[in-house]
């Protein structure tokens, strides 16, 4: 069953997570009635023999960076969604036509237009927001007051969107009642997979994004292509696209530096958390010109993004950076180098601070996905002492 695919799928990344990577029950009878049935799981394609579908292949999209998933495009404007981190099969059925037959057991079936959506992964609000998507969302897994995405801000405040719990602890009598179509879930899902089963039991397929996976930094971006497919965007997804492009393009025009970076966060409990060798940071660094400091840290095969160290090992590796860049999208950061100091005295002896070249991320930058080019562009003015007000998400800190 598709159900019990999906929750071995997400206890196994959970089980990962545990070594270093990053109410389960039927449903009430209260509710079961009312799940929209427009939402099937349904039988999905054979790879090898799709014309037993009754559908038939025309192409697939084009793909520059992004790993993670496959568009394939079939007659009669069908199109399949794949995640290719956990195989997972989404057929999207344009208006008014009919769900093939002899699909495999494990492929959801959506039919558009797309609507009442419970969007869980943050990250991706601002892709649906670019794409003037924001009617296809109805539930959001953060509160008004946590979104830094004005458009979204505006849509709770007006009662469009509506708050409907965090990944672990859904509002499943309010998404059930009101006919929530597709949960779009991040990988933290991963801790919680008894919602996935609840959710899957309540007749609502779960969407789990892998962008954050993606080793380079285009390619989480390129991720708008698989929701414009989705919600049936595809030419505007490419436009805005080829504008992130287009950044990278320039930056990377220039003549590259040989300055260090370190990028890092101080944790509650004083460890140092910065970003391992193979993350979509340090490969921002590198584009923008620069060259982060940690050259072969962690493991690339874990996926991991992050990893902690104690305050003696980042001091001694990253005492003789030229610049440092403080994260502030997780604590609510720093606006002032007395604030970093009385965080983390020790680094006052480091080159950056003495010589005025610390930097921080603002607020927002997390959800933010559509950032990354501009966040290279800053970087590289930043390495380049280019002018710092055109700057969208660094500031210098005095």
């Amino acid at each position: 069953m598709r159900r019990r695919k999906k929750t071995i799928i997400t206890t196994c990344l959970f089980l990962i997570g545990l070594l270093g990577l990053w109410g389960c029950g039927s449903p009430s009878s209260d509710y079961t009635d009312t799940v929209q049935t427009d939402t099937v799981v349904a039988r999905g394609i054979s790879e090898n023999e799709p014309e037993k579908s009754g559908l038939i292949y025309e192409s697939s999209m084009e793909l520059q960076y992004a790993a993670n998933f496959t568009v394939d495009y079939y007659e009669g404007g069908y199109t399949l969604l794949t995640t290719t981190m956990d195989g997972e099969q989404f057929l999207v059925v344009p208006e008014g036509k009919e769900i093939p037959e002899n699909l495999e057991e494990e492929t959801v079936v959506l039919q558009q237009p797309m609507k009442d959506i419970y969007l869980v992964a943050s990250a991706i609000m601002d892709m649906f927001s670019e794409l003037d998507g924001l009617d296809t969302i109805t539930f959001s897994g953060q509160k008004e007051e946590n979104w830094y995405i004005e458009e979204a801000k505006e849509a709770m405040a007006n009662g469009d969107i509506l708050y409907a719990g965090k990944y672990n602890k859904p509002d499943y009598e309010l998404i059930v009642s009101k006919g929530c179509t597709l949960a779009i879930e991040n990988r933290m899902i991963s801790h919680s997979p008894e919602v996935v089963e609840k959710l899957e039991d309540f007749g609502i397929p779960v969407l789990i994004e892998y962008s954050s996976y993606e080793p380079h930094p285009l390619g989480r971006v390129e991720w708008i292509k698989f929701f414009g497919a989705l919600i049936g965007k595809e030419e505007e997804a490419k436009q805005i696209f080829e504008e992130q492009k287009a950044i990278l393009n320039d930056v990377t025009a220039d003549e590259k530096t040989d300055k260090t970076v370190a990028f890092f966060f101080v944790t509650s409990n004083g460890l140092v958390q910065v970003r391992q060798s193979s993350d979509y940071v340090p490969k921002m660094i590198e584009l923008a010109g620069g060259k982060y400091i940690f050259e072969n840290l962690g493991d690339s095969e874990t996926k991991r993004s992050t990893m902690n160290m104690q305050v003696e090992e980042f001091y001694n590796s990253a005492k003789d950076a030229d610049f440092l860049i403080y994260n502030s999208s997780i604590d609510g950061g720093v606006s002032n180098m007395d604030e970093l100091l009385e965080k983390c005295g020790f680094l006052s002896d480091f080159k950056a601070v003495k010589e005025g070249n610390v930097w921080c991320t603002t607020n927002d930058m997390y959800q933010q996905s559509l950032s990354i080019g501009y966040l290279m562009e800053d970087i590289h003015a930043m390495l380049l002492e280019k002018e710092e007000n055109n700057m969208r998400y660094l500031f210098r800190l005095e």
